[in-house]
């Protein structure tokens, strides 16, 4: 009997069509995810969690593999030219849609090289301060880099980054004179803020979270749209008198083009499962970040229309990187 239900199976898995059995095997090793940012970013945070619940779900190892360097791009060229067999994936924040714009030698096509899976989650920017910095307002801020040019400066996650085009609106509207610092990712400011190494810094609610609450760094407003559930009481910026500073940090995750629809539909079904995971959705939120979760398709559409937000933001501010 145990002969013939195995010869069953069997025929069962040769009946099904090639994709289906693709889908139903995979994955059989492990499966590396890129994140092209140094570990304790947003978007290191935020793949470590999916990929732990993957690993689970899946029963295969999902390591996170940190390629850092050039606005993230070193990482993302890694996966555009990796096999399309779905052993190595991409999780990537809004430099994604940012780079085209700034890098003019791109060693890759955004929008023909990958593969979207969904996209995971939008972390509220904040700008924060060093202590030291005697200021407990954007207003304050501005008035006492105004009496300092050239004296205070802002770190950001990279050139490029929305973090930096974010500061680079700030500096030309608010009309101050303040230096910018770029880091190879989100974790490095971080640190060097709430070490005093820099005085300013826009980074992720979820990447500043700890060093807030341990009063190393002190924040001032958020860049969102709306005013931040977890800190109800930071104003944002536009309310504060810059209506066209308006940013988000968003998370997506890609595969290398001409991955399996099969594949790329079972990580998608699985990954926007996880995203509505009560204590995945809790620990987000307690780090200032909302869980989303996309089809492919939406995901398209939706990096298309941030790479002409960017593109125009990227112009105005100057922003370009040879």
């Amino acid at each position: 009997m145990k002969q013939i239900l195995i010869r069953a199976a069997v025929a069962c898995v040769a009946l099904l069509p090639a994709g289906a059995a693709i889908a139903q095997n995979y994955p059989e090793r492990q499966v590396r995810l890129v994140i092209p940012y140094p570990p304790g970013g947003g978007t290191d945070i935020i793949g470590r969690v999916v990929a732990q619940h993957l690993a689970s779900n899946l029963g295969q190892q999902f390591i996170i593999d940190n390629r850092s360097g050039a606005g993230g791009t070193i990482g993302t060229e890694f996966v555009a030219k990796s096999p399309a067999d779905g052993y190595s994936l991409l999780m990537v924040p809004t430099s994604h849609a940012i780079n085209p714009s700034i890098y003019p030698k791109l060693s890759y096509d955004t929008l023909k090289q990958f593969t979207s899976i969904t996209l995971a989650a939008s972390a509220t920017i904040v700008l924060g301060a060093h202590p030291s910095v005697p200021v407990k307002s954007v207003k304050e801020l501005i008035a006492f880099a105004k009496a300092r040019p050239g004296q205070l400066n802002f770190g950001s996650a990279g050139n490029g980054t929305v973090f930096h085009l974010t500061g680079e609106l700030f500096k030309r509207q608010a009309g101050v004179d303040i230096i910018h610092v770029p880091f190879k990712g989100g974790g490095p400011v971080v640190q060097a803020l709430a070490g005093g190494q820099i005085t300013l810094a826009f980074e992720t609610m979820l990447a500043m979270t700890s060093h807030m609450q341990a009063g190393r760094i002190r924040p001032l407003a958020v860049t969102s749209a709306k005013r931040s559930s977890v800190m109800p009481e930071l104003p944002t910026v536009a309310e504060l008198g810059f209506p066209d500073i308006i940013a988000e940090n968003w998370y997506g995750f890609y595969a290398p083009a001409g991955t399996p629809a099969e594949i790329v539909s079972k990580l998608n079904a699985e990954i926007v499962k996880i995203l509505k995971l009560p204590e995945v959705r809790k620990r987000f939120q307690e780090l200032g970040t909302e869980t989303m979760g996309s089809t492919p398709r939406e995901l398209d559409d939706y990096l298309r229309k941030e790479m002409a937000k960017w593109s125009r933001t990227a112009k105005e501010a100057g922003a370009r990187i040879d």
